[in-house]
């Protein structure tokens, strides 16, 4: 009997997350002042539904590292949807402690990545720095540890982008996906 091949589930949540953590970004830096909205129907679908998929996908291939990943940034988009909406009122002291504990979590998991390759190791690196910088601007009200949250979550989403996409082309080329070697071995 032989396996069925599965396609490979991870550049579906890494674009996901980077499509929508791209546009959020560029209001979170002041690159752009108006239509913050379009940010919620991407945080619903693509950031939110499409990792949460894609967390699905990562379980049945056995990759917890996925598993975890996806569905917890799934979800973290499902709750910037519901919290956009303004049903439930949320103070910037309550965002900032969750964009801080979200930054905690990330951390624990950018040392699972000392040993998959340099775009995932990049990609958590810089997204937990976004986390804290963006939960220490909403707690304080401080423009500027926002900006730069926004700036370091553009390069986060740049990053994402890259190893996701490149792994897509690659496999389409029947090559190896240029995202670096694992810092450990």
């Amino acid at each position: 009997m032989t396996e069925e091949k599965r396609a490979n589930a991870a550049p579906l949540g890494l674009s996901g997350f980077a499509l929508t953590t791209l546009v959020l970004s560029l209001y979170n830096a002041g690159i752009i002042t108006s239509g913050a909205g379009t940010v919620i129907g991407l945080a619903a679908f693509y950031g939110g539904l499409a990792q949460l998929l894609a967390s699905i996908l990562e379980w049945r291939a056995g990759n917890t590292f996925g598993l975890v990943a996806f569905f917890t940034y799934g979800a973290f988009w499902e709750w910037y949807f519901i919290s956009s909406l303004g049903i439930i009122p949320i103070t910037s002291i309550g965002v900032g402690i969750t964009l801080i504990a979200f930054g905690i979590f990330t951390l624990a998991m950018w040392f699972g990545t000392l040993k998959t390759n340099i775009g995932l190791f990049t990609t958590f690196l810089l997204l937990w720095i976004t986390f804290f910088l963006l939960g220490a601007g909403a707690m304080t009200s401080n423009t500027t540890l926002t900006h730069a949250g926004g700036y370091v979550g553009i390069l986060t989403a740049i990053a994402a982008w890259y190893t996701g996409l490149a792994t897509v082309v690659a496999e389409s080329l029947g090559t190896k996906p240029p995202v670096g070697r694992a810092i450990l071995k």
